[in-house]
């Protein structure tokens, strides 16, 4: 049975040629194509071309080029057919045919994704049911209609509080399902059944880039507690990792490639609002600051970034931080201005899109926006406010990954301040130095300038590194412990970048177990993999059970100090209505703490095994 042309070039036209190709070779942007080496003939030069634009892929050496479904008939000996179903299965598109030999295997996380596809129907039908009511006349009002409502798969979570728990129950779904996804929390009080995590409340189903719905969120739409979060947000799972990923990523690759710049928005209801309303490339975290790896999507469909923040204090540290991870990825970073009191949301309910269009074309680069903020401040007023401008501006220029862009931010600070451009140049090499990064930022440039394991070793503050690299000997020791370790942890746990990248690379192999594992790692860091691997210590970490559990609480209280940190020094300089919101958040974090057990470990630094 033939596959009909129709469906063909729908696959084609919804593949990712560039995410598909890159598992086969490392590919950088260049302009609007992206290069690197050929995995064709097995050369080692960037004269290999991926055109996402046109969907062609050229090597300039060996003359090899085509399709998509060229590539992995040339690269994997597939036939025509083999490849079209391959593409199809990763871009969500069914072509069934009965001859077709299926792999006797079954997918692991098929039960958690038929889960997450039962809730998403069921809070469809909720939506159109009479207790949607409400929910659909709030949608009207937000200017959100039914095609964008289909389009998005929006739903409604009833007030009820076991509704969609009784409805899988009845469907054979179990509770333990239920909490692994986060669709369903264990009661207070024993004796009871879970109860719903969402319940009335507005619902985005989440979906990976195949379509496939991996979680969930949910908006309040009417006056709660003041306590009760606005936004609620299904927990990691073994199908979903939420700084992977990026919400509408999937609606919208295509159109971010073809306007060649991606807006980035706060929340859900900003995307689904722009969408409705004609705006295509756009995406937006996951209730989290923009991770390292959102940003590098962002930079493998996209050179540039328009961010689309609340100007509140807020928003501008997010807009700011957002920045700083995009500029890692080697993407040039603009930051829209909206009229105060405005939001995205808000500007295209009553004025449209042209009106949004016209923010749009005034963006200015991240440094300025943040020169303009302290100008207004009067920053530049005296030599102390100079100073403390100076110490707000590094960071965002060490963050470049382009030399040019931090050659361009230091002449712009030294014209701005008078401060000679080789003492703004001197004072960026001792940040480095410092290596002042937020915790967890990976710095991309080190994948091409290589390091040898023993400079690292030298550089490694030990005290706070010490946790990170018990657990990495532990996990290239143990395997069994690795798929724990997912769960527990996330790259963004990791202080240093060579520990995250290791890490990360460890959680990839755990998903593709074969081949020779060691070259899986960059080049620069398997000098340092093969140290961790046969340090002697290794032996010692018995019994590893414990000395696991020991790595993790550090590593874990180490992000909450850090944060407790942070949230006494803004509570200091805020006003009164702000600083009772941030005494809450300290609150969260110490019961957390306590509700972990981490107490006891507090600035030990001790890695022993406890006694109880």
């Amino acid at each position: 049975m033939s596959i009909p042309d129709e469906l063909i070039e729908e696959v084609r036209q919804r593949a990712d040629i560039v995410e598909i190709i890159s598992e086969h070779t490392r590919l950088k942007r260049s302009g609007r194509t992206f290069r690197g080496p050929c995995p064709l003939h097995g050369g080692e030069g960037p004269n290999f071309s991926v055109d996402p634009g046109k969907g062609f892929y050229k090597c300039f050496v060996c003359g090899e080029g085509g399709s998509v479904f060229t590539f992995l008939q040339k690269h994997l000996g597939m036939s025509f057919p083999e490849a079209v179903r391959d593409v199809a299965a990763r871009v969500g598109i069914e072509i069934p045919d009965p001859r077709e030999r299926r792999d006797d295997a079954p997918d692991p996380n098929a039960p958690f994704h038929e889960v997450n596809a039962f809730a998403a129907d069921w809070f469809r039908r909720q939506l159109r049911e009479d207790a949607g009511r409400g929910a659909r006349e709030y949608l009207q009002r937000r200017g959100i209609g039914e095609a964008a409502v289909e389009r998005f798969g929006l739903g409604w979570a009833p007030e009820a509080w076991n509704a969609l728990g009784d409805a899988a129950r009845k469907h054979g779904i179990t509770n333990e399902m239920l909490l692994a996804l986060g669709l369903a929390k264990e009661p207070q009080k024993g004796g009871r059944e879970p109860y719903d995590t969402f319940r009335g409340r507005l619902i985005f189903p989440i979906e990976d880039v195949g379509g496939r719905v991996v979680a969930f969120g949910g908006r309040v739409i009417g006056a709660v507690e003041e306590h009760v979060p606005k936004y609620l947000n299904s927990p990691e799972s073994p199908v979903y990792h939420k700084g992977r990923m990026l919400y509408g990523l999937g609606w919208s690759r295509g159109a971010i490639r073809r306007a060649e710049s991606a807006l980035v928005v706060e929340g859900y209801m900003d995307y689904v609002s722009l969408a409705a309303h004609g705006v295509e490339n756009v995406v937006a975290p996951l209730g989290t600051a923009l991770t390292a790896e959102q940003a590098d999507l962002i930079a493998r469909y996209a050179p540039q970034a328009i961010l689309l923040y609340d100007s509140d204090t807020a928003g501008l540290k997010a807009t700011f931080r957002s920045g700083d991870e995009l500029l890692r990825a080697g993407v040039e970073v603009l930051v829209a201005t909206l009229p105060e009191g405005e939001d995205p949301d808000s500007l295209v309910r009553a004025r449209g899109a042209a009106a949004l269009q016209h923010y749009l074309k005034d963006a200015v680069d991240v440094l300025e926006r943040k020169i303009q903020i302290l100008e207004r401040r009067d920053y530049f007023g005296s030599l102390k406010g100079t100073r403390q401008a100076i110490d707000a501006l590094l960071p965002t220029v060490r963050a470049a990954s382009d030399e040019v862009v931090r050659g361009l931010y230091v002449a712009r600070i030294a014209e701005r301040t008078g401060i000679p451009r080789e003492t703004l140049e001197h004072e960026v090499a001792e940040a480095a130095g410092r290596d002042t990064r937020p915790t967890g930022a990976a710095d991309r440039r080190q994948r091409s300038t290589g390091r040898r394991a023993e400079d690292f070793a030298q550089r490694a503050p030990k005290a706070e590194t010490r946790p990170e690299r018990i657990l990495l000997l532990l996990l290239l020791r143990d395997e069994s412990l690795l798929e724990r370790a997912a769960m527990d942890l996330s790259p963004e746990h990791f202080t240093v970048p060579e520990f995250r990248t290791i890490f990360e690379e460890l959680l990839h192999l755990q998903r593709d177990p074969e081949g020779r594992w060691l070259e899986a790692f960059p080049r620069e860091l398997i000098p340092l993999v093969e140290d961790l691997r046969g340090d002697p210590e290794a032996e010692s970490l018995n019994p590893a059970e414990e000395f696991y559990l020991e790595s993790l609480r550090s590593i874990l209280l180490r992000a909450y100090d850090a944060r407790l940190e942070e949230l006494k020094r803004e509570s200091a300089i805020a006003p009164p209505e702000q600083a009772i919101q941030l005494l809450r958040e300290q609150l969260e974090i110490q019961r957390k703490i306590a509700e972990q057990n981490l107490t006891g470990r507090r600035k030990s630094g001790s890695l022993r095994p406890s006694s109880s």
